[in-house]
């Protein structure tokens, strides 16, 4: 809407929706990586015969962190068995990765169930951030047209005026861009930034040296594509933390340019309909979402036979298929020589003795999401101190609500916005008449991962990431979970 208003936020408004968005990125990895990726990996139950002293020799192997010795994870295994004990915790019911696939040893079992229990009471605390900027989370309610509906209360025209909001303080909780707002602020990113360099990202590293194999599974296609995201100034292309661009084939000599225009859909094996062509690809600003069912009638035991498959629709850039993701956004990062992304992904490989290209792998993806949660968190304490100075400098702005009226809209404009979630590509397309929105399509991150094939028989990034996978039981095929586990699926986010 922005876009095709022409409205430009505030910087304080740019600040907050990075905070916001940022603080998203840390928490989404973190907590997939606890609540669905490590399970994969390893058998919970082994961890109730851990040997704690082992466990935390393998933590003082992996990171120096205090309070990490054999006495905590002794009373984490005891909170663990208190739990299995009870028969209805998650974790422990039908646990292991089954068949033949192999898991962990029982201390790095334990070392990564102590801390997902600890990690719960951590990702309360991030919440209580984006509740700070946002209202609530999930959902911030927060965002506007324009900018943010923060109040800001360093200054300001004097309150109770005609139509304006009234501000009730809950007398617990500062109000967020006041001066303690922002300190408590600060001091929940220092606590997440210590979680995820000290806990997640060590985690992450015992399950790659534990798996060594599955930098060689999980590949695809090697094509990738970065919207990029979280701008660093106001200029109508702002320089991004994370950079826009596209990888082709694998290849990390070269950064390809990114066009909107260039993004496509088909519907040619999905339950949707385009009308007189189902075989064509359309730009979504011209996208139609027409449903139309064309699969067996449920319940029914298999899809062997049937042509249209998926409530998903396939994106496609210049009509390739594309991953998108932490992965896709780390490697045009580092092929472009972002500092803060290449340093951390050297040491990483290093560490594992492997290449930059053994990332086009399923664990590729899982190493990935834990540098990128690095990166972000390094720089939200930056975002916050850019608000800090800018609102002590006297600029209070958090949004320009000059196009807030809808009778100041032109009568027909169109607009578009790339950017990314944290698990990959969001592009939204918008067409605006007679004060009201006459057309809208969204392409999401899972839209592209998890998309059938296309008009051209090709497979979407995580089925083509699935072809060659062995699978020891097929009546307990973990690896096959492992490999969609690593692009963080959403169905419902994808098919919307």
């Amino acid at each position: 809407m922005e876009n095709a208003l022409g409205v430009t936020i505030p910087r304080n408004a740019r600040s907050i929706r990075n905070l916001l968005l940022g603080s998203e990125f840390v928490l989404d990895h973190v907590t997939q990586f606890y609540g669905r990726h490590a399970p994969d990996w390893i058998d919970p139950t082994s961890a109730l015969s851990a040997d704690p002293d082992a466990t935390a020799a393998l933590a003082r192997s992996l990171a120096t962190r205090a309070g990490s010795g054999a006495a905590y994870f002794r009373e984490a295994r005891q909170r663990l068995s208190a739990f299995a004990g009870s028969g209805g915790s998650g974790p422990f019911i039908d646990s292991g990765p089954g068949g033949g696939a192999a898991a962990s040893s029982p201390e790095t079992a334990l070392l990564v169930m102590a801390h997902y229990l600890e990690s719960l009471d951590w990702q309360r605390r991030i919440v209580e951030l984006q509740t700070f900027l946002g209202g609530k989370s999930p959902h911030p309610q927060t965002f506007l047209i324009g900018g943010s509906a923060l109040p800001v209360p360093w200054g300001g025209p004097p309150p109770n005026l005609p139509g304006q909001h009234p501000v009730q303080v809950d007398a617990k909780a500062p109000a967020a861009l006041s001066t303690e707002g922002l300190a408590a602020m600060s001091a929940i990113v220092a606590e997440a930034k210590a979680f995820v360099e000290q806990v997640y990202v060590p985690d992450v590293l015992a399950i790659a040296r534990a798996h060594p194999d599955w930098t060689r599974l999980g590949r695809g296609h090697g094509n990738y594509l970065s919207y990029g995201e979280f701008p660093l100034d106001d200029a109508d292309a702002p320089a991004l933390l994370l950079p826009r661009g596209r990888i082709m084939g694998g290849n990390l000599a070269l950064v390809g340019a990114v066009d909107q225009l260039d993004v496509a859909e088909s519907v040619a094996h999905s339950w949707y309909t385009y009308g007189e062509d189902d075989l064509a690809l359309r730009h979504p600003s011209e996208g139609l979402t027409d449903p139309r069912y064309a699969g067996p009638v449920p319940p029914y035991p298999s899809m062997a036979g049937v042509n249209r498959y998926s409530w998903l629709k396939a994106p496609r850039y210049r009509e390739e298929p594309m991953e998108v993701g932490p992965l896709a956004r780390m490697l045009v990062a580092y092929v472009e020589g972002r500092r803060a992304v290449t340093d951390r992904v050297d040491d990483i490989v290093a560490k594992l003795g492997i290449g930059p290209d053994a990332l086009f792998s399923t664990l590729g993806r899982m190493l990935a999401r834990a540098i990128e949660a690095e990166v972000v968190a390094d720089q939200l304490d930056t975002w916050i101190h850019d608000l800090t100075t800018t609102m002590a400098s006297g600029d209070l702005a958090v949004t320009d609500l000059s196009r807030w009226a809808p009778e100041t809209w032109p009568s027909t404009a169109s607009g578009w916005s790339l950017g990314e979630g944290p698990r990959g590509a969001v592009g939204h397309w918008v067409t605006i008449a007679d004060q009201g929105i006459a057309a809208y399509q969204v392409v999401d991150a899972s839209t592209w991962n998890a998309s059938p094939r296309d008009a051209g028989d090709r497979r979407g990034a995580m089925e083509e990431a699935l072809i060659g996978t062995p699978v020891a039981d097929p009546a307990r095929p973990v690896e096959v979970l492992r490999t969609v586990h690593s692009f963080a699926p959403c169905s419902a986010c994808g098919a919307q």
